[in-house]
């Protein structure tokens, strides 16, 4: 199966969760707005996600799949499968221990994650509650993630892409519900994270659904430390603390604007906005280009995992830097149309708006560092990645701590963006440097138009938009701003692609090629 059906398949489930993702938040902040209940539910659905990027993206992520695949290619499915067994037993045995764990100290954790919250008591206890509904989430997710590491290998990409959705569908219905009945906030909160629970078993039982139908099935639960958990370990070990150094960065952005009423929230849906492209792109890229490029490097092909890399470097730029100018161009607009109803005040939307345009700056980069990284996790190389990430962490703790009093929660999103592209900065040096990759003049042209055509886009819709201004009015309809909002960004994404097709960065040709579905070869 080719890199490009593999991404279109992803981004198409990616996007498919990300915009039911966007109407289940337009319902969160309808009925939660940017408050107190609203606070306590970002800090109680973070934790666990928290940790799930920490086990889950860290560990199963970059370090199971190029040894899975390692396997696949050395001793067959057999080994493959009994490799899978042991890595599934082990990490249920961890989540089990960790989450029981969770349970007990679950104010520790909020007062460690929003140390602000403890001068409110009721907003603490709150917080406290709605975590120990939710946190149990982080074991099926965490589980999840290692049988859609187990699938993308193989080559089954559609199971684990969609499954997300289901989470979505799950939360906008409760949402929905709590909005057509009425709830306080706070009754609604506790919908919310049911919910969540509800829908982490859900994903996990398709999964396992997925899992048994391509003869991977998990059939052992008593954990056992074999040679292949001391190899998972030993190259794990340093992935986990490179998504740990990840995850310092959202816990500190989170402590800092604790203390700001509102601040917390105002990050969150700021993130659900940036994370559209980024989810898409980010998600997509780099969960396709992994077990190819392991694949060719254990077969020392490095020409055609080079090939890999640059193509997946075009896709990146192709798709983030129009969409990093929009953000930038049109963020309060974005976040009129999406939360300006129920409790969400247009202040809120243009608290929000400053961090979404903040986060545009990075994003980009954030997307960079997850194409780029796979070439060192194929050569089983997860130190480097670690080091750099570890780097970026501290230059974002720096900036977070110079920009919020001045900035508040934009400067929080500002330092996030500045260590994102420090870290991509290294990795593409890194790469340079020991010829892990060598870019093409062919990827340098096509960047280069990309860059210009998405320049193009944003003064028109710099200009374009002075039109359109009095559509985004509160006296217009939710229908008449989202068809405005519509209109613009549609035409802003004609615009770029006429502009790049014109100055010949994207030939039709390979525009169309990139969406034609190949044989599994």
């Amino acid at each position: 199966m080719s890199l490009k059906r593999n991404f279109i398949i992803l981004s198409l489930g990616t996007a498919t969760s990300r915009v039911l993702g966007f109407a289940r938040d337009v319902l969160i902040a309808g009925i939660l707005g940017a408050g107190p209940v609203a606070d306590a539910f970002v800090v109680a659905f973070r934790l666990p996600n928290l940790f799930r990027r920490l086990f889950a993206e860290g560990a199963f992520s970059s370090a199971f799949v190029p040894l899975f695949s390692r396997e696949l290619a050395t001793n067959g499915e057999a080994g493959a499968q009994k490799f899978a067994n042991e890595a599934w037993a082990f990490l249920l045995a961890i989540l089990l221990m960790f989450t029981i764990l969770a349970e007990i100290f679950a104010p520790q954790l909020v007062a460690l994650m929003a140390p602000g919250f403890i001068s409110d008591p009721a907003k603490f206890n709150l917080t406290v509650e709605l975590t120990r509904i939710c946190f149990p989430y982080l074991l099926c997710m965490s589980l999840l993630s290692l049988l859609a590491g187990m699938l993308n290998s193989k080559g089954y990409f559609k199971a684990a892409a969609f499954a997300p959705t289901a989470l979505n569908i799950i939360l906008s219905a409760a949402a929905g519900i709590a909005w057509y009945l009425n709830y306080i906030p706070e009754k609604a909160g506790f919908a919310l994270v049911y919910s969540v629970l509800i829908a982490g078993f859900v994903q996990l039982g398709l999964l396992l659904w997925a899992a048994k139908r391509a003869g991977f099935f998990p059939t052992q639960f008593l954990p056992k430390y074999t040679p292949n958990i001391r190899k998972l370990l030993r190259f794990g070990a340093p992935s986990i603390l490179s998504a740990g150094v990840t995850q310092i960065n959202i816990v500190v952005g989170t402590l800092i604007a604790s203390s700001t009423a509102g601040a917390v929230s105002y990050l969150y849906y700021a993130d659900r906005v940036y994370q559209l492209p980024l989810g898409i792109v980010a998600t997509a890229i780099g969960t396709a280009l992994l077990p190819p490029i392991a694949a060719h490097i254990a077969k020392n092909e490095a020409s055609d995992a080079n090939k890999l890399q640059n193509q997946g470097i075009f896709f990146t730029l192709m798709l983030t830097l129009p969409a990093t100018i929009a953000l930038l161009i049109i963020p309060y607009e974005i976040c009129n149309v999406l939360f300006v109803r129920g409790v969400f005040t247009a202040h809120d939307a243009l608290e929000t708006g400053r961090a979404v345009a903040a986060y545009a700056l990075g994003l980009p980069a954030f997307v960079l560092i997850k194409v780029l990284s796979p070439a060192f996790f194929a050569r089983e190389n997860s130190k480097t990645p670690f080091y750099f990430a570890a780097i970026s962490m501290v230059i974002n703790i720096v900036a977070s701590f110079a920009l919020a009093p001045k900035f508040g929660a934009q400067g929080i999103a500002y330092a996030s963006s500045i260590a994102g592209w420090a870290n991509v900065v290294l990795l593409a040096i890194t790469l340079l440097y020991l010829k892990y990759w060598q870019p093409t003049g062919t990827l340098m042209r096509q960047s280069f138009v990309c860059l210009l055509a998405s320049g193009a886009m944003g003064v028109a819709l710099y200009y374009g938009l002075h039109y359109f201004q009095p559509f985004f009015t509160a006296t217009n309809t939710s229908i008449i701003k989202f068809s405005a909002l519509g209109v613009v960004v549609l035409a802003g994404m004609v615009l770029y692609f006429a502009i790049a097709l014109i100055l010949n960065g994207l030939t039709l040709k390979s525009m169309l090629a990139s969406f034609r579905r190949k044989r599994k070869t």
